[in-house]
């Protein structure tokens, strides 16, 4: 399942608006982002517009290739590849498209894993989703913590 999370603010279409002291514009906005906890933490893997810091993520295939990025974007790729991409290319097919269908379908697959520790090898096992997608963090405490409301 993807999931479009929507802020409650004013959006204008054609301008950038402010949050999180970062410049979004609309599309960015609407487009929904992915994200997955690391197989070897169990962190939350966050993007670059999260309140929260980047930390170095390694996606590494079946073949033991591997691509590693030290700021996340949001949007499946990491260290210059993309995420769906390759577990279409790991399942014999060769788009992203192709991949999203892979990843949200019923049938079985491998994927790639993503780790903090670059050195660890691929194992059949796929990484759990972010149920935050990498950017929303509520800690139980103060759900708006995360919420700069100087729009």
């Amino acid at each position: 399942m993807i999931r479009i999370i929507l802020l409650q603010t004013k959006v204008y279409y054609d301008k950038k608006i402010v949050y999180n002291e970062w410049k979004l514009t609309f599309k960015q906005l609407i487009m929904g982002f992915f994200s997955w906890k690391t197989q070897d933490t169990n962190r939350s893997i966050c993007n670059s517009f999260s309140s929260r810091i980047t930390f170095s993520v390694t996606m590494k295939d079946n073949k033991g290739n591997s691509w590693t990025d030290e700021n996340y974007d949001g949007y499946g790729n990491f260290g210059g590849k993309d995420f769906y991409e390759l577990l279409a290319e790991m399942n014999g097919k060769k788009t992203r498209d192709e991949g999203i269908n892979i990843w949200f379908g019923n049938e079985p697959f491998i994927s790639p894993n993503l780790n903090e520790n670059p050195d660890l090898p691929w194992t059949h096992s796929k990484p759990e989703e972010c149920e935050d997608q990498g950017f929303f963090y509520y800690d139980g405490e103060d759900e708006d913590e995360d919420y700069n409301d100087d729009y």
